[in-house]
C-alpha cells in the first residue's frame, strides 16, 4: 500500500527536523522517536590531525593493559599510578574481570596495529583464556568480579558478577573471531562462554538477570530492571546456544526515559552504561521492532549530547566545564570513588572531569569527543596525560589530579577510539553467529 499524502508530508517533515544539527541552544534535538538518519562511518569525519591524536592515545591506553597483566594467568589489574608506578598497597595485586576483557580486546587490536608481534598477542590470548577454562573460580560459569592476579584467588569478598562476566565474555568472544584461524583460541573461548547457565542467573525470575550471586548470602536481590550498561548482558544470555534465557528478558527491563534541553533519551544512568555495550555490538541502524522502537545507537548519540549540555550549564558554577572540556562518569574524586553523571544531576558533582566520559564516546559524536580530547590535552598537557593517557579525573577548578588511571575506563577509551577509526571492535565480535542471531531473536532490525 502507497502511503497517503499526508504521511509523505509528515515524513518530509521530520526527516528535515533530523538534519538540523544538534547546536547547545536547546531549540532543535532529535530523539529516538523520530527516527534517526542513517549512521554515516566516523572515519569520514576524522582529521589527519585527530588520527595522530588517537593513534597515540590508542597505544598508551593499550600498554596499560599489556604491561599490569600477570604473565601467568592473564589477569590485568584495576588501577595502577599514570606513572606505572605501582597502585596503593590495597589494590596492589588486585584483578577486574572487566578490565581483563577490555584487555583482550586491546589484544586484537594491538595484533592488527602491530603495536606487538602477532605471536606475543595470540600467546597472552592463549594464557588468559586457560586460566579462565581451567583454573578460575567460578559458579555455573560465572566468574567473580575481584581476583588476586596473581593467582585468581576471590578478593574483597566480591561477588559472582553478571555484568563483569558479560565484559568479560565479550573481549574472550572477540579473540576468538580476530583470531579465529587459532583452534586453541576458538575451543577455549567457546568452551568458557557456552559453560555459562544464564538462566542460574534468574534465580527463578521468568525474565530479568540477577546482578550476582555471593557464597555466604546467594543472589543479590538487585536485577538488570531498568536500563543501564546490561544490554549486552542480554543478548549474550538470549544467544548462548547451550542455556539460553527467552528473547522476551529483552523487552521486560523498564524503558526509563529521560529528558534534558530538547534532548529525549533512555536511560538515567552515567555515561559509561550508554558506551560498555556499544564497545562490541553493532547497533548501528537498528530499532526495536516491538514496544517503543527504539535505536540503542541513536539513543547513545542523544545521551551523550545531553550529557555535554549539561556539563557546559554546569559551568555556571563549576567554570573548568565548558563546550570542550566536559565529562562526568563514575571515576575517582577527591572523595573517593563515585558513580556520578547525569542529567539528572548526582548532587556529589564538584567540577571534576573525567576525560574517559568523552573518549568513550569518540564511536557516537567523534567531532565533539575528539574537539573535548584534544582541548584537554593541550590546556593540561602531562598532568592529566602521562604513561597510560589520560588520568582517570581531574578538577580544573581546584587543581587537583587524580594519580592513577583505572582499567575499565582505558579500556572503553580504547575500544571507542577504535571503533571510531577503523569499526574493527565491530566487525570481530558481530562475526560471533550468537549476537546476530540474538538480535534477530529481540527483533532489533536493520533498517
Amino acid at each position: 500500500m502507497q502511503p497517503t499524502y499526508t504521511f509523505r508530508v509528515f515524513l518530509t517533515i521530520a526527516l528535515l527536523l533530523l538534519l538540523i544539527p544538534t547546536d547547545i541552544s536547546g531549540s532543535v534535538h532529535p530523539t529516538t522517536s523520530h527516527g534517526p538518519p542513517p549512521y554515516v562511518s566516523v572515519q569520514t569525519q576524522l582529521t589527519p590531525a585527530d588520527k595522530a591524536f588517537l593513534e597515540d592515545l590508542e597505544r598508551r591506553s593499550f600498554r596499560y593493559f599489556w604491561e599490569q597483566a600477570d604473565p601467568n594467568t592473564g589477569l590485568i589489574l584495576d588501577r595502577t599510578r599514570n606513572d606505572g608506578s605501582p597502585a596503593d598497597e590495597e589494590h596492589r595485586y588486585i584483578a577486574s574481570i572487566a578490565t581483563t576483557g577490555f584487555g583482550l580486546t586491546g589484544l586484537c587490536i594491538a595484533a592488527e596495529r602491530a603495536w606487538v608481534q602477532n605471536s606475543a598477542a595470540r600467546e597472552r590470548v592463549k594464557t588468559t583464556l586457560r586460566f579462565f577454562a581451567d583454573r578460575a573460580l567460578q559458579e555455573h560459569g560465572w566468574f567473580y568480579h575481584w581476583m588476586d592476579a596473581r593467582n585468581g584467588q576471590r578478593e574483597w569478598k566480591s561477588e559472582v558478577s553478571s555484568i563483569d562476566t558479560a565484559l568479560l565474555l565479550a573481549g574472550i568472544l572477540t579473540t576468538r573471531q580476530c583470531f579465529n584461524d587459532d583452534d586453541e583460541i576458538v575451543r577455549l573461548a567457546t568452551r568458557i562462554y557456552e559453560r555459562v547457565d544464564f538462566p542460574w542467573m534468574l534465580n527463578h525470575d521468568p525474565h530479568l538477570l540477577s546482578m550476582g550471586w555471593h557464597p555466604e548470602s546467594g543472589f543479590i536481590k538487585s536485577r538488570w530492571d531498568d536500563y543501564s550498561e546490561h544490554p549486552m548482558l542480554y543478548l549474550l544470555a538470549i544467544g548462548s546456544p547451550t542455556h539460553p534465557i527467552t528473547q522476551d528478558s529483552w523487552y521486560a527491563w523498564k524503558r526509563n526515559w529521560n529528558r534534558y534541553d530538547g534532548y529525549k533519551y533512555l536511560g538515567t544512568t552515567a555515561l559509561f552504561t550508554y558506551q560498555y555495550s556499544h564497545a562490541w555490538v553493532d547497533f548501528r541502524n537498528r530499532r526495536e521492532i516491538e514496544g517503543e522502537h527504539i535505536d540503542y545507537f541513536e539513543n547513545s548519540v542523544i545521551a551523550t549530547k545531553a550529557h555535554r549540555v549539561f556539563c557546559m550549564d554546569l559551568a555556571k558554577e563549576f567554570p573548568g566545564y565548558g563546550p570542550n572540556v566536559w565529562g562526568i562518569s563514575a571515576s575517582d574524586s577527591v572523595k573517593g570513588y563515585v558513580a556520578w553523571g547525569g542529567p539528572p544531576r548526582n548532587p556529589a558533582i564538584d567540577g571534576t572531569v573525567v576525560p574517559y566520559a568523552a573518549a568513550g564516546s569518540s564511536m557516537f559524536v567523534p567531532k565533539l569527543a575528539i574537539a573535548a580530547l584534544r582541548t584537554m590535552h593541550r590546556k593540561y598537557g602531562k598532568r592529566i596525560y602521562g604513561k597510560y593517557g589520560f588520568t582517570d579525573a581531574f578538577n580544573p577548578n581546584t587543581g587537583w589530579i587524580n594519580r592513577d588511571v583505572i582499567g575499565i575506563d582505558l579500556g572503553i577509551t580504547l575500544l571507542s577510539a577504535e571503533n571510531a577509526r577503523t569499526e574493527s571492535v565491530w566487525r570481530w565480535f558481530m562475526r560471533n553467529p550468537e549476537i546476530p542471531r540474538a538480535l534477530e531473536l529481540v527483533g532489533l532490525r536493520k533498517y
